[in-house]
């Protein structure tokens, strides 16, 4: 996979978590995923399809990492993935995938992008529907982990 449409994701995410939270996230080594199995407890997913190109982004959130992200973004103190949790993930993915469009387009990549999804429970599956290899890249905050896996084919 061309890290030149990888690396608009991990800037829009790091962006949007200092910007709409006050979360620092610092990026770990990327891998390939295998397997479809989520590493967090909550995922935003979201589409992405162009005239030659498909792919999609997750975002997958440890518990306590996403209720520190939403109860900064919005104001409010949370203790579990409730609601306005799952709707913060779908903002953050919409926010990011937005971001990362806008990168890309400034490159000569034209995507359109679906309605962001939200997946939540331990052990949950995500299902990429591309051929192409899964890039997984870990994030560490002060509250916990996340996860950006982006995945192209074309």
């Amino acid at each position: 996979m061309n890290v030149e449409m990888v690396n608009p994701f991990l800037v829009s995410l790091m962006n949007v978590l200092s910007t709409m939270a006050q979360v620092e996230a610092i990026m770990n080594k990327p891998t390939l995923k295998q397997g479809d199995r989520a590493t967090g407890d909550v995922t935003g997913f979201i589409g992405l399809t162009s005239t030659n190109i498909k792919g999609s982004l997750a975002i997958t959130f440890t518990e306590s990492a996403i209720i520190q992200i939403a109860s900064q973004m919005l104001g409010e103190v949370f203790e579990i993935i409730d609601e306005s949790v799952i709707d913060a993930v779908g903002e953050i993915t919409n926010m990011v995938s937005g971001g990362a469009k806008k990168i890309l387009s400034e490159k000569g990549y034209k995507f359109n992008m679906a309605i962001p999804s939200v997946i939540s429970g331990k052990d949950h599956i995500i299902t990429h529907n591309t051929k192409g290899a899964i890039v997984l890249v870990p994030f560490e905050t002060q509250a916990g982990s996340l996860f950006v896996e982006v995945c192209f084919e074309g």
